[in-house]
């Protein structure tokens, strides 16, 4: 008994650390998102002076179950109470594993839907923290969902896309910048 009892151990253990090799996890990256935001992800207005460029985004190893994407990028540390969304997309297809540089003014994947941010617009919004803050902390988030689509549309605000968001995330990656001006 003893014997077999030390084999079921060893062989859960071989197990489990197979597992834990092989388990990639969720993964987002992008060539302009790396540690501090550049002047190309800044916003244009409101004082600011950058390109307004939304970043190139990538994410791979798709968690099982997925049925479409959604992007946001938003601000905690904006002095508004309940931080700041500069991006927020919806109903990307399964199949769509990256979004190029500049894409939200005009190359956005078919059928996905960029929802209003708190600019007010309907694509991407630079980091535009107010002059003399600290540094803000911009979170870009690639969700894997349940659904093909979201019931979110072009007027849909951030808040009520973020709860469709979360209600129906599978797995989310993110990425972490800062800016201060």
């Amino acid at each position: 008994m003893k014997y077999k009892i030390k084999n079921i151990i060893a062989l859960s253990s071989v197990l489990l650390i197979t597992q834990n090799i092989s388990a990639s996890g969720f993964t987002i990256d992008s060539n302009d998102l790396k540690g501090q935001i550049s002047n190309n992800q800044v916003f244009n207005g409101f004082g600011c002076n950058g390109k307004n460029i939304s970043p190139q985004i990538s994410w791979s190893n798709i968690p099982k179950g997925t049925k479409s994407f959604a992007i946001t990028m938003y601000d905690k540390d904006a002095p508004t109470g309940s931080g700041w969304w500069h991006w927020v997309v919806v109903n990307i297809n399964k199949d769509v594993t990256s979004i190029k540089s500049g894409a939200s003014k005009s190359d956005m994947p078919k059928n996905s839907i960029q929802s209003k941010t708190d600019f007010n617009t309907n694509n991407f919004g630079g980091a535009c923290p107010p002059k003399g803050s600290k540094a803000h902390e911009y979170m870009t988030t690639v969700y894997a969902l349940d659904v093909e689509r979201l019931p979110i549309n072009t007027n849909s605000n951030p808040a009520l896309a973020g709860y469709m968001i979360n209600s129906h995330t599978i797995e989310k990656s993110s990425i972490v910048n800062y800016y201060k001006r």
